[in-house]
């Protein structure tokens, strides 16, 4: 297997992800890591931010993650071998209201990946840009969906379920640009 040096944030995800699997700790990929994985690195984050599906507690997490060479430095881990930082979010796994949440599954070299779908990722962003109007955010769903295939109208019905049709015109209105 590579060494931590040589994996890209993916691969980093992968391989964390696939040793808490075996100590029974589930965990997703979300947030600002999976736009960078689906936009090819044209948006990038230096942190992978992996949702805690059942509440496994954070003494069972640290304990898991120090066997594998990762140091809990305040709220998130590091690794002397790679830039990649590494957080826990609480669950549950969520998109503003919606908790039918798409995860896909990537086989890499360091293990399985388990990342929010495209749509699900859109919704994220866009959860952020409705509720906290960040902008950046925005931009980041934009490009992703530029990027992937996402369901426009599955996103639509999402939006309207949060109070947020107007801006989910702003967000189509972007596409466009």
């Amino acid at each position: 297997m590579k060494s931590v040096k040589d994996m890209t944030q993916a691969e980093v995800g992968a391989y964390v992800q696939s040793h808490l699997y075996h100590k029974g700790i589930d965990v997703v990929l979300s947030g600002g890591a999976v736009v960078a994985i689906y936009t090819s690195g044209k948006y990038v984050s230096n942190d992978l931010d992996l949702v805690n599906r059942y509440s496994a507690r954070r003494s069972t997490i640290r304990k898991a993650m120090e066997e594998i060479g990762f140091q809990e430095v305040a709220r998130h881990f590091e690794h002397t071998d790679t830039k990649f930082l590494v957080e826990f979010p609480p669950g549950p796994l969520s998109m503003g209201e919606d908790f039918d949440i798409d995860i896909d599954q990537h086989e890499l070299e360091t293990g399985i990946l388990r990342i929010i779908s495209p749509t699900d990722c859109v919704k994220d962003r866009l959860a952020w840009y409705y509720h906290d109007g960040d902008l950046q955010c925005l931009s980041q769903a934009v490009m992703v969906t530029k990027d992937h295939k996402v369901d426009i109208v599955e996103i639509k019905r999402w939006s309207e379920g949060e109070g947020k049709l107007a801006e989910f015109e702003q967000f189509r209105a972007d596409l466009e640009t």
